[in-house]
């Protein structure tokens, strides 16, 4: 990049952005010598640092930022241990240390609720992870063009780089998903170019259970595994086969132009098309798309905390609103006299079903239908529901669905949150139907990153 591209300053990170890079502010004058101010973007820093920045483009507003010297470092600044660490789009806060880590999500729900009217006191400080490596159940690596197989680079989607290791993924995960990496750069298969919609190989996705250590590997592709490509399926069958603790292989068909881990047809080249899981007791079989908790060690936590604030009896009813495949559902379903579960993904709900037959739990009732109107089907056949616990995705639930909570007057709602913000936009909602906010309690199942999950309770006065 040339010179008049970039120019260099020191500036004093003041404040995180929503992906966790540093933000600072700096003056400088404008063509007519009036001052402009610049705001720079800075990633792997911490706040309060003092950092030396070249700024590239700084002809707009704002500017993203090369870090060239930590000037005044802070005492939370460590070594990052990954060797991805630099480039990859995924951890970006390993040079935090944890502690710091879990102070400043902390900080970030209390200010989300104050924002929306609440005391930021009802927020206790986040729980945290006693090994904060190792956490992940699925990760998803991609191929590119060239072949490599890894992740996506930071604040370069186009780039992917080619994986060494991945320190929030077990090792038995890392290690099969190499083999398969190397398999495919034996064999000269390309990766997907989107933009030419040309290629073979898209993605790789690895799950593996941490109570039955069962693993799963799915290659999505865009050609079926027949034909000039049989026999490299062979090898990969071969290959994989060593590794006991992988119980399914399977090839995905997906020639659609959108970008994700998607199948049109399944193929099974080893083993089953699912793996079974545990959580809290309760055994749980796991599909491709099947959604479960990522952090399987805090998602007990997540239950736990549940279980303590919705404080289940055994004469009570309870909705399960997006209750997917039954996380929360088994664990409230022992407990209660009867549970509806409501989930818009009918193979969720269908998993949801089976689930609970398997776990000898026969007091549920699982609805496949949008959460307001699942709500009015389960209150003309159940009646007014004793609990009410949600846990919706990062958009959040929405007024119409919470005011259609608020009407049906549970005495107690348990919010199970992984987005802050829609949390306390949410809960607000409740407030013109007589609820409290009585406790918040924060959880990190991403540890590294900026996300931060949280459990609440709100009780109608």
């Amino acid at each position: 990049m040339s010179d008049e591209n970039r120019e260099e300053y020191q500036a004093k990170i003041e404040s995180l952005d929503r992906r966790g890079s540093g933000q600072a502010v700096v003056w400088r004058e404008n063509e007519k010598g009036n001052p402009k101010k610049l705001k720079l973007v800075v990633p792997q820093t911490i706040p309060g640092e003092e950092v030396k920045v070249d700024a590239l483009y700084p002809t707009k507003k704002w500017s993203k930022t090369e870090l060239k010297e930590v000037v005044e470092a802070s005492s939370e600044r460590t070594i990052a241990p990954c060797p991805h660490f630099d480039i990859c789009g995924g951890c970006v806060w390993q040079h935090w240390e944890y502690s710091g880590q879990l102070k400043h999500k902390t900080e970030y729900v209390k200010r989300a609720i104050e924002s929306q009217g609440f005391d930021p006191e009802l927020v206790k400080p986040t729980i945290g992870m006693d090994r904060p490596w190792d956490y992940r159940n699925k990760m998803e690596f991609t191929f590119s063009p060239e072949g490599n197989m890894g992740m996506h680079e930071q604040g370069n989607f186009r780039n992917v780089f080619d994986l060494e290791t991945c320190l929030i993924a077990s090792d038995d995960m890392v290690n099969a998903s190499l083999e398969v990496s190397k398999w495919a750069k034996d064999h000269d298969l390309k990766g997907y170019e989107k933009e030419a919609h040309t290629g073979l190989l898209r993605h790789l996705m690895v799950r593996q259970s941490f109570t039955t250590g069962e693993i799963m590997l799915a290659l999505i592709a865009t050609q079926p595994p027949s034909g000039e490509l049989k026999e490299a399926v062979n090898d990969l069958v071969d290959r994989i086969s060593p590794y006991k603790k992988v119980k399914s292989l399977m090839w995905l068909e997906n020639t659609l132009w959108a970008d994700r881990v998607d199948a049109e047809a399944i193929h099974v080249l080893a083993g089953r098309d699912f793996i079974y899981d545990e959580i809290y007791g309760y055994q749980y079989r796991l599909w491709y798309d099947t959604f479960f908790q990522t952090n399987p060690t805090q998602a007990k936590k997540l239950i736990d905390l549940a279980l303590e604030m919705g404080q289940p009896k055994e004469h009570e009813t309870m909705i399960d609103l997006f209750c997917g495949v039954g996380t929360f559902s088994l664990p409230f379903a022992s407990r209660v006299k009867k549970l509806a579960g409501v989930e818009i993904v009918e193979s969720s709900i269908e998993s949801a079903k089976r689930n609970a037959e398997e776990n000898g739990i026969d007091n549920t009732y699982f609805l496949a239908q949008d959460a307001r109107r699942g709500i009015d089907h389960v209150l003309e056949e159940f009646g007014q529901p004793d609990i009410l616990l949600l846990d919706p995705p990062r958009s959040g639930a929405g007024g119409k669905v919470m005011r259609r909570i608020g009407r049906s007057k549970p005495k107690r709602i348990v919010y199970v949150s992984c987005n802050p913000s829609s949390f306390a936009e949410d809960a607000a909602e409740l407030r013109q139907f007589n609820y409290e906010l009585k406790s918040v309690q924060p959880v990190d199942l991403f540890p590294h990153t900026v996300h931060v999950e949280l459990v609440s309770i709100l009780e109608l006065k």
